[in-house]
Parts: C-alpha cells; structure tokens; sequence
C-alpha cells in the first residue's frame, strides 16, 4: 500500500488483551486450572525473571498476563487488535495524523506489530500474524476442550471522552456502532464498537470521572461467549479451583438482555461469561440517553 492512497487495511477481530498480576500462581490457577486455558509459550526478562506469559483462548485470540510493576494500578496493560497488513496499518494511521512509531517491530514472538495512544491514553497494539510466527507455530495446539469458552467475544475499556473515542475507532479505524446500553435512563453506561471486518467488538464504558486504578479492573474487562451460561456455571462448580474461588456466581440477564456470569480473579480483572443470544431472540433496545458529562 503506498502511503500517500490513505486506504485503510483490514481489521479482522479483537487479538487478545494484556493484564497485570500481582501474582502469577494465582492468575495461572484462575484462568488455566479453573476456565481451562492453556499457556502456549511465556517470555523471560534477561534476568531470568518471567516477563509475561500468553493463555490462549483460540488460534487467533489470546490473554497475556505480566507480573505488575506497580501495586494498586491500572490492571489493563494494552489492548490488541488484528490487521492483515501492519506496515499499511502504520502508514494509514500516520496519514490521519495519529502519532505512530518509526516502524514496525518483529516482536519477540514472531509477529508484526507496533502501539499507538487512544484518546483515553490506553495503548492500542495492531498485529499482524505472521507464517513463521510462535502463533503459526502452536498451531493446533493448546486448544483443550476443557476452555470454558473457545472465543473471546468483546474487550471492555474505560472511555472519557466519547466523541474523541468515536473518531479514532469509528472514523479512522472503521469499527461501527452495534448498541448502547444504560444504566440510568438519563445517562448513558456503554457503547459497543464493532471491528470493520469481523464479529468482534469494543466495549466502551463511558465516565465523566474515571475510577480508582485500583477499580478499574472490573470495567476494564473480557468477554467470552458460552451456548448455556448453566452449563458453563456447573462445568466451573465440579472444578476443584472453585473451592479456592470466594466470590459469589450469580447468572443474571444484562442490560442487553443477554444472560451473563461475572467472574473475577484475584486482582480484580472481570471475565465475563455471557451468551451470544438474547433471551427471547429478540434485540435489545437500544439507549437514547445522553452520554456523561
């Protein structure tokens, strides 16, 4: 793609999303022993120390986890989204004047991949899916049938400032509005965005005043899609990491009239559990409220 054409590549789903831990056993219990996940391949620091490790969710959508460098921060690290062609990514993004890098890296994995700055200052990485890629490699592989789910079906992130969200994830990025939802007849609670070129979306979670970092973690959020939210909820309960799971599990029916099971794990990051289907079939109605300000 020549840079001057400002055609935008494709941007075929949500690719994983990043978190902290505050510790690794714990996080490894929660989202392996307990939603059935498997780690495909982990890094390490030169040091020896683990840098981060990746639970694979399907062959194209993965969690990576990093031990945190912070106590009592932000538990979203970076949120990834695919494309079929980084370097035009960076070039189209560059021509509607986003800042970008210099280039595109081969990360240490084998893929293309580069970061640039939402509105709200969330990093936003594009990758692209290379043949000789640790992706590629691991192909077939860690894909249990034990996952309690084999598709992570939205990320949820905090959003301030609505308009500015729209513009680089509608206007320049393609993503198109789905849905909005409230909680409060007068103020609007989410937005959802859908990638131009896939089924995948974005979830924003609009406020005036942003939560503590310490709060963050179950707005900043997964989605996984279950059939039967029942069945998922008795899978989880015959697990033996259920006894060392103190929350409360309530199946109760969203706002979008999809029945939904929150799940948290020790440092607060929510894993939503909720059906692709309404209950009755029918769409939810979509809200007119106004959004926060």
């Amino acid at each position: 793609m020549a840079f001057g054409q400002g055609k935008r590549p494709r941007i075929t789903g949500v690719a994983h999303v990043a978190i902290f831990t505050s510790d690794i056993v714990k996080a490894r219990e929660f989202y392996e022993s307990w939603l059935g996940y498997q780690e495909p391949f982990l890094l390490n620091t030169t040091a020896g120390k683990l840098d981060l490790t990746f639970v694979k969710i399907n062959e194209r959508q993965y969690i990576e986890i990093f031990p945190e460098k912070e106590a009592g921060t932000d538990r979203l690290n970076h949120i990834s989204i695919e494309t079929d062609d980084a370097e035009g990514m960076r070039e189209y993004l560059a021509s509607r004047g986003v800042t970008v890098p210099a280039k595109v890296s081969r990360v240490r994995i084998g893929n293309l991949a580069f970061n640039v700055k939402d509105p709200d200052g969330h990093t936003v990485e594009f990758v692209q899916y290379t043949s000789d890629g640790w992706t590629a490699r691991e192909k077939g592989k860690f894909v249990s049938d034990a996952r309690i789910s084999d598709r992570m079906a939205h990320l949820g992130i905090l959003v301030g400032k609505l308009d500015e969200a729209k513009k680089f994830y509608g206007d320049i990025l393609g993503f198109t509005e789905t849905w909005r939802g409230t909680r409060d007849p007068k103020q609007l609670s989410w937005v959802n965005m859908k990638v131009p070129d896939g089924d995948d979306y974005i979830e924003f979670m609009l406020y005036k005043d942003m939560p503590a970092p310490t709060q963050r973690g179950s707005q900043h959020h997964l989605c996984l899609f279950v059939p039967d939210i029942e069945k998922s909820l008795a899978i989880l309960n015959a697990r033996p990491a259920r006894q060392r799971y103190t929350k409360p599990l309530e199946i109760r029916t969203g706002v979008n009239r999809k029945r939904q099971l929150n799940l948290f794990d020790h440092d607060g990051t929510r894993v939503e559990l909720m059906e692709p289907h309404t209950i009755d079939g029918k769409p939810a109605p979509s809200s007119d409220a106004p959004p926060p300000h």
